[in-house]
This record gives structure tokens, sequence and C-alpha cells, in this order.
């Protein structure tokens, strides 16, 4: 059953010069179903007669998601349904016409609901603070409701990738934290499965995906809020490593699949105050005197490199 979430079809052979672009675009496609259907098997994002509410703000991450899942839908081993849901906000110059038209024309099933959030956070927060903050939980607490009201199972967000590990560093930088944003998690109320189908997809690939599919993107600046600084640092920190060291972004992601709770420091989550020796031989027990599996000289920061005479 799993085989037909994740389609590793082989591709045939190398393309001529002018079918260069199109057989580029083919793998694309292909390499975004395959990443979300395995997200969806190694998480059971979706299961068998689930709603998923979709949540579309007009931007490119929420037009891939859609894209996607509906391309998913049609080949799954299981029924489920979609809807996509847009919350407008009231931003002045907001093109209210734009997702209405699109989403008609593309037959899904969707919502559009109307809440006046902009002038809440504008009489709130002070002037030329940011914004995003409440904002978020104002959209995330009606987004809610209106899963409840259109009896959706699941709600959809398209967090990618990167947003994935933007967050990490961000907590990690500023909240002294080692959090992320899980792929899939029960909403603080209890009471909603929120999935991110994204989480195996890089940002690149989704700008490539919404260029190709000539999505008509709504600009997030309508607002005139300020940008996240801090979000915008360590994306670009994280966009430089990509370009300077390839394979470390990819490294980073799956370091956080394969959390060892014994070799870091929180005592919530092992034992450490209980520990004794036990003669027994443990896998996960001090590895200090071992070769490294990986060369620490290659992998160290340029700044951290000992240079050698």
């Amino acid at each position: 059953m799993n085989a037909v979430w994740i389609d590793d079809t082989p591709e045939a052979g190398a393309p001529s010069n002018s079918l260069k672009i199109e057989r580029e675009t083919h793998k694309l496609e292909k390499r975004l179903c395959r990443q979300v259907g395995q997200v969806i098997v190694d998480y059971n994002m979706i299961e068998e007669g689930d709603k998923v509410m979709v949540c579309v703000s007009g931007g490119k991450d929420s037009y891939a998601l859609l894209d996607i899942l509906l391309k998913m839908k049609a080949r799954a081993p299981i029924h489920f349904d979609i809807v996509a849901v847009n919350l407008d906000q009231k931003q002045p110059g907001f093109p209210e016409e734009v997702l209405p038209k699109y989403l008609s024309e593309l037959g899904v099933a969707f919502h559009i609901e109307n809440q006046d959030t902009y002038s809440i956070v504008k009489r709130v927060i002070p002037e030329g603070k940011t914004t995003c903050g409440l904002c978020s939980r104002l959209r995330r607490g009606i987004l809610y409701r209106v899963a409840d009201e259109l009896g959706a199972t699941k709600v959809a967000l398209g967090h990618h990738r990167d947003d994935m590990l933007q967050t990490f560093f961000l907590n990690m930088f500023f909240g002294g934290k080692l959090k992320s944003m899980p792929p899939k998690l029960v909403s603080d109320d209890g009471k909603h499965i929120v999935i991110r189908p994204l989480a195996y997809v890089a940002e690149k690939d989704t700008v490539r995906w919404a260029q190709h599919r000539e999505f008509p993107i709504i600009p997030c600046t309508l607002c005139g809020s300020q940008e996240n600084l801090q979000r915008k640092q360590v994306g670009e920190m994280l966009r430089e490593w990509d370009k300077k060291y390839p394979g470390r972004v990819e490294n980073m992601f799956t370091a956080l699949q394969n959390v060892v709770p014994s070799h870091l420091l929180d005592g919530t989550l092992h034992d450490f105050q209980g520990l004794k020796a036990t003669g027994v031989a443990d896998e996960n027990g001090d590895k200090a005197f071992d070769t490294p599996a990986f060369d620490l000289l290659s992998q160290a920061p340029s700044a951290l490199r000992i240079v050698q005479g």
C-alpha cells in the first residue's frame, strides 16, 4: 500500500537538450510527490476517511502544498477529502478575488473565512513593533474553529524543511531550547491534528515549482509589518551553508530525526542522577576514545580548523 504513496519509477535515458527543461520539471514533480508521500507514510499523516483542511495563504508554499496533495489524492491507496481554506484578514490592498478565482478554476472545495484581525493587531501592537506574533496566534485560533465547523480531521500547513531548521536554530539561539516544528502534532487545545506534508521538501524546490505552475502569489507584506529579522538572518545562514558545504543542511535535518538523549543534558529525558555502571555493553555508552565515524577536520567550520605546519 505504501508503494502507491511513494513512486520510485526509474527515469528513462538522458534527455536531449530540447527536452532538458521539461525533463527537469518532471524530475522536480516526482521528487516533490515522493518526498510528500514519504513523510505521509513515516508519520501516518493522512488516514482512510480523513478530511484534510489545507490552509492556503496565497504564498508559494501553501500553493505548492495544495497542488501536491491533490496529485497525491489521485493516486493514494486510501480515500481522503481535501478542502482549501483561506483566512481573509482584511489587510488593506488584499486582492480578495484572487484565491476564490484560482480555487474555483482548480475545482477543489474551498472556504474563505473573513475576519478583520488586521484592525485588532494594529490596535494592540505599538507602531513600529512587529505584528507577526499576535497575527499568527489569532490566525491559528480562527483556523482551528473553522476546522471544527468544516468537520476537518487534519489541518495541513505549508511549512517546509527550511522552516523547520530555521525554527530549530531560532529556538536554540534566542529561546534556549532544542525545539523545532514537528511534522505532526496535536494542537494546544488538544482537539486537532496538525500536519506539515512539506516537511521533507527544500524551499528552493517550492520556489521552482511555484514558478513552473505560475501560482497567483499574494505578497505577505500587505499589512506593513516588519519582516522577522532574526528568521531572515538564520535563513540566509542556512542558504550560505548549503552553497559552501553541500550536504550540510540535509545532515542537520537528518539529525533532528536521530536524537540521543543520553548525550545531551536534559535530566527529564535521561536519568543522569540514577546512572550506574552495569558492566553490560551499551551501544549508546561513551565512545570518547573510539575513532569518530566522520572526518572531524573536514566537517569543522574554517574558523575552528587546526592549521598544521
